[in-house]
């Protein structure tokens, strides 16, 4: 049994809001290229909510996010114009790795004496408001097993990540700094150069 016990105690910081980069805001309506990264994140979000990745699961991907796209009013998403294959390769790399070695993780969690497994929730600040960077931070962490996003708070750009086998305070410090730095994976492959240089 999972007890949610383990609490970050981190405060809110509403001060910091300011200090993070934004994308401009003065475009009405995206172009297909500024909507591409949206669509490809939602057919992700589809596949992730079926748990299975097919050709049935990638088509109707495609044709409900294109439905949701058309249908409801979305903000804009902003490409940064850069890309870095190294760091792309690098990321990827990273995730399959996890992907591989959290499955055994929960597996053990799951056979582990009852009473002996504990689960965070834990508030991470991101160092970016981008919406293709918290996109992706937010659907990497929840495909690998024992994390989930469980909720975005889009305006301060806070992720609220529920992780299992959390049963210290050093394990929540630790959640923590891995989702920033997924978060700093992908803007050194995808990222602003502004951002780049906040994070690096």
């Amino acid at each position: 049994m999972i007890d949610d016990t383990v609490n970050d105690g981190a405060p809110r910081n509403e001060t910091a809001d300011d200090d993070l980069p934004t994308m401009s805001e003065d475009r009405a309506h995206a172009t297909f290229l500024q909507q591409l990264p949206l669509l490809v994140a939602l057919v992700l979000l589809w596949m992730m909510l079926w748990g299975s990745v097919s050709v049935l699961t990638i088509l109707t991907g495609i044709v409900v996010a294109l439905l949701v796209t058309r249908a409801f009013y979305l903000p804009p998403v902003e490409l940064s114009r850069r890309f870095n294959p190294f760091w792309a390769i690098a990321f990827l790399a990273r995730f399959f790795g996890e992907l591989f070695v959290a499955s055994f993780q929960v597996a053990a969690l799951a056979f582990a004496p009852k009473g002996r497994s504990r689960s965070a929730i834990v508030r991470v600040q991101l160092r970016t408001r981008a919406d293709i960077i918290m996109t992706l931070t937010s659907i990497t962490i929840s495909l690998v097993p024992g994390s989930l996003v469980i909720e975005v708070d889009r305006r301060h750009a806070v992720l609220y990540v529920h992780v299992l086998g959390a049963s210290s305070a050093d394990d929540v410090e630790e959640a923590r700094h891995h989702t920033l730095s997924i978060e700093r994976l992908i803007i050194a492959a995808i990222g602003s150069k502004a951002e780049w240089e906040l994070v690096r």
